[in-house]
């Protein structure tokens, strides 16, 4: 709570704040001045004064700390403590986005650092925050399909969902490109902006899934829909776990994808196909398709203040207050 509080306020006056300094400076002067109490005198015991202690005795520094946070909720409540509150007011129309990533097993391979499905959702995240005032959605797929988020300008939604994206979200494995495609087509169908946009990752061959590519292209086209199709994957061979009679064996293998169905997707729609065979590449693809699809959108942020020294100055007085009814009354001092 106070990480939140902290997180959303800022002072008015933050060059007051060195004035808490002053509070280690009395701390210090007090305890000195307790060490240099030394008035005495000469009795022959001091047995019947080891227990004579009371309620006075235990809270002698009481009036002394209040006098102290009393005078650090003071130095706050001059800095003038105020929680931000910003809105934004969007001009213009944005691009429907629905992000649709292929979750598979090959997708954890290490050609990419550190895999390809991290390093495709970190480049994603970025996309998205470079795209204010769009609405953007995410689907995931493997042998089925799934709306891991409805299209949305809440994109601290949308960064939440894609980092929540891992292999074995969907029960079973696959690469069903066709099922995918058909449910990033179904989240956009309604949609009344001008212009619709999936971007499809994948790094595999299509198999499993009930929705073949060709039919989910053309529900693509009837709707308006530009599919960007990336296929990822390098050209290295990778070592490919395998079962066989002997148990589990180790083979190296080319990891391949069906290029020309995704360029084939990519074309008929209006949009085009990438090959991102490392980091960088998949990087400037997005960068590519940023580019691409340009929305003219103004965004202005309006910055709103709420006073919050009241409390603070209220506290602050009441604690000066109670230390000198204190100091005066229950713990005067005399000569």
């Amino acid at each position: 709570m106070l990480s939140n509080w902290l997180q959303h306020t800022s002072f008015a006056y933050p060059w007051l704040l060195p004035l808490l300094l002053l509070v280690p400076y009395m701390i210090y002067w007090y305890v000195k001045s307790l060490q240099q109490q030394t008035a005495s005198f000469k009795i022959t015991t001091t047995y019947f004064l080891q227990h004579i202690t009371n309620w006075k005795t235990n809270l002698r520094h009481l009036p002394f700390a209040l006098r102290c946070i009393g005078v650090s909720l003071l130095i706050i409540a001059l800095a003038r403590p105020q929680q931000k509150f910003t809105e934004q007011q969007t001009d213009g129309e944005g691009i429907d986005i629905v992000l649709c990533f292929d979750i598979s097993g090959s997708m954890t391979e290490q050609d990419f650092s550190p895999n390809r499905l991290e390093a495709s959702k970190a480049v994603a995240a970025e996309f998205v925050r470079n795209r204010p005032g769009d609405r953007i959605g995410i689907v995931i797929f493997s042998s089925q399909s799934f709306t891991l988020c409805p299209i949305t300008t809440d994109h601290n939604t949308v960064l939440a969902q894609i980092n929540n994206i891992e292999n074995g979200y969907l029960p079973e494995d696959g690469t069903a490109i066709g099922s995918g495609l058909a449910t990033s087509v179904d989240r956009l169908k309604s949609s009344t902006s001008k212009s619709k946009v999936i971007i499809l990752l994948t790094d595999g061959v299509d198999f499993g899934g009930f929705i073949p590519p060709d039919k989910a292209k053309e529900m693509a086209k009837l709707y308006g829909i530009k599919v960007y199709t990336i296929g990822v994957g390098s050209e290295k061979e990778m070592d490919v776990q395998m079962q066989s009679q002997f148990g589990t064996t180790t083979q190296k293998r080319k990891m391949e994808f069906n290029e020309e169905l995704l360029k084939e997707l990519a074309t008929e729609t209006g949009g085009q196909y990438f090959h991102a065979t490392d980091n960088a590449a998949l990087k400037k693809i997005y960068d590519s398709i940023n580019l691409l699809e340009k929305n003219k959108v103004e965004i202005s942020t309006y910055n709103r203040y709420t006073e919050e020294f009241f409390p603070f100055l209220l506290a602050g007085l009441i604690c000066i207050v109670v230390e000198m009814m204190l100091r005066f009354t229950l713990f005067k001092k005399f000569p």
